[in-house]
């Protein structure tokens, strides 16, 4: 048997912190999709170097343009105002050693703070974007801002899609899938999923890639 969810809240969910379904949809602990973990890095207005924890996105594209499509960005952000304005990002693939530095810029992230100093980054220059770069970084995309889109409307989130302009990628990284499907590769988001039958919260979970066979 299947159960069924449809727009309407479920009354009986509750929420693991006060805010949780003011910032996001029910369907967020229903499907709880994994997403890949990564660090967005642009500069402030003031100069200071803003990094941003992010998850809800995907990567594809065609033979004219790679794109990263980040689907869920927070408008009222430092890291959406800076896209908007310096028409550019760099996305930064860390492995699960970097979480607790990469949470310390979620608590530690006013304007005038230096983010890369508070998670205790080495700061690079991106090579083709005015965006800093995360040295500790195994995979870095530089991207220019191809669109914004308000997705619901509603001014809360928006769909921000860069194109792909540069990558950096570690050496140790370059010959496979040993590296990156590892503790040492990339790091996933599991959102909480909901105990549909008890309407429960859950908590979320942070997994790394296990390969299971080559297609």
């Amino acid at each position: 048997m299947k159960l069924e969810f449809s727009k309407a809240f479920p009354a009986y969910f509750q929420p693991a912190y006060p805010q949780e379904f003011e910032l996001f949809s029910h369907f967020e602990t229903i499907a709880s999709v994994p997403q890949v973990l990564f660090a967005v890095t642009t500069w402030k207005e003031n100069g200071r170097p803003n990094v941003c924890f992010h998850a809800w996105s995907c990567f594809h594209g065609d033979k004219t343009a790679f794109f990263a499509v980040m689907g869920c960005l927070y408008q009222h952000t430092h890291t959406f105002a800076s896209i908007k304005r310096e028409k550019c990002f760099c996305i930064n693939f860390l492995p699960m050693q970097y979480y607790a530095a990469l949470t310390e810029t979620i608590r530690k992230n006013d304007l005038e703070t230096d983010e890369f100093a508070a998670a205790g980054f080495t700061l690079e220059n991106g090579r083709c974007v005015h965006a800093p770069v995360i040295q500790e970084a195994f995979i870095t995309l530089e991207c220019t801002l191809k669109n914004i889109q308000d997705l619901s409307g509603a001014g809360i989130t928006a769909m921000v899609t860069g194109e792909v302009v540069h990558a950096s990628v570690e050496e140790a990284y370059a010959q496979g899938h040993e590296k990156r499907c590892s503790e040492d590769g990339f790091m996933l988001l599991v959102p909480a999923p909901q105990n549909l039958l008890s309407g429960e919260p859950g908590q979320s979970g942070i997994a790394t890639a296990q390969l299971a066979f080559l297609d």
